[in-house]
């Protein structure tokens, strides 16, 4: 077990650059969780407003409906990009985990390769949507149906980028040990 004194006296510039790059990561994570949070008490606001219009008022908001989902599609897909740099993603690991070192590490390459893939094609697809909808509003809200699938390619983009950094941070750490 290595102190704190010698891991800072291993910085080398490589290290130092990989570490702030690391650092600009887990802050895009970060404000995926912060935005989110944002959303979600936004979210749990409108649903207020809607009982309160319903209940109270007899005057239903027509416009939470469709708010609302489109802000579960940004909650859900900015959550799941902070969960793949976090390590925080849905995950069955104790099979994964049970194995010898060898067999371990190739699970894990495979993993972070079907993340890579997935984000992969739902920002290729999401990013089609996104084209393909410029001009189609949302009902009651009137937005761009674009900006349903925005997440997706915001999602996919980052999933990519967290997860290909997995693997490289992998790769670097079995080439140094």
């Amino acid at each position: 077990m290595s102190s704190f004194s010698e891991k800072m006296n291993d910085q080398s510039p490589a290290s130092a650059s990989r570490t702030a790059f690391d650092g600009f990561l887990d802050g895009i994570a970060q404000l995926c969780i912060i935005v989110s949070g944002i959303l979600l008490v936004f979210l749990i606001a409108t649903f207020g407003w809607l009982v309160f219009g319903r209940y109270v008022l007899n005057d239903t908001p027509t416009w939470v409906e469709q708010s609302s989902l489109l802000i579960v599609v940004y909650i859900t897909c900015l959550g799941a990009a902070a969960g793949v740099r976090n390590n925080t993603h849905l995950s069955i690991d104790f099979v994964r985990e049970g194995l010898p070192y060898l067999p371990r590490e190739i699970m894990r390459y495979i993993a972070d390769l079907f993340v890579t893939c997935f984000g992969l094609f739902m920002a290729w697809q999401g990013w089609h949507l996104v084209l393909e909808n410029l001009e189609r509003p949302i009902p009651m809200i009137g937005f761009s149906e674009s900006w349903r699938a925005a997440p997706l390619v915001i999602c996919g983009v980052l999933m990519v980028l967290f997860s290909c950094t997995n693997i490289a941070k992998r790769l670097l750490k079995s080439r140094k040990g």
